[in-house]
Parts: C-alpha cells; sequence; structure tokens
C-alpha cells in the first residue's frame, strides 16, 4: 500500500491506515518507538513498563513535593 506523507506544522505526518493499526494493536495514543533500520523507517508500538511503587517514589525529590493540603473544617463526626 502506498500512502503519502502529509505536512503537519512544523514537521510531517505518516497516517496509518485502520486495517494496519488494528493488525498491530496501534490506537489514538498509542507510543511509538521510532527508528530507522537499513534505511528503512521503523515504527514499533512501545511496551507499557510497569513501575514499582519504590521506582516511582524515587522519583519525589524536594522540588516536585507538595506541602500540606487543607481539606476544611470537620463535616461530620470526624476529630482532627
Amino acid at each position: 500500500m502506498r500512502i503519502q506523507i502529509q505536512k503537519w506544522g512544523n514537521s510531517l505526518a505518516l497516517r496509518i491506515p485502520k486495517a494496519f493499526a488494528e493488525d498491530t494493536g496501534v490506537e489514538e495514543g498509542t507510543a511509538v518507538d521510532l527508528s530507522i533500520s537499513k534505511g528503512k523507517l521503523v515504527a514499533i508500538p512501545a511496551k507499557r513498563r510497569k513501575l514499582s511503587l519504590r521506582q516511582l517514589l524515587s522519583r519525589v525529590n524536594k522540588l516536585n513535593l507538595h506541602g500540606e493540603v487543607d481539606s476544611g473544617p470537620p463535616v461530620g463526626r470526624e476529630v482532627w
């Protein structure tokens, strides 16, 4: 199948035919790894990496840590 590259802002865009998208599991919002192999453009759907709690917490630092959040006065029989 031959398709045409189109301009999209300052970049170029490649439309993926529906049949190709369905066969590869690609849908709107899917991230792909784009590379060049032997002079050919290759787009491979990126695998989602599951991060552990330890990995997520390792990214917390003084610059992205927020302070306390006031949720307002008690509404029922809560004790603060």
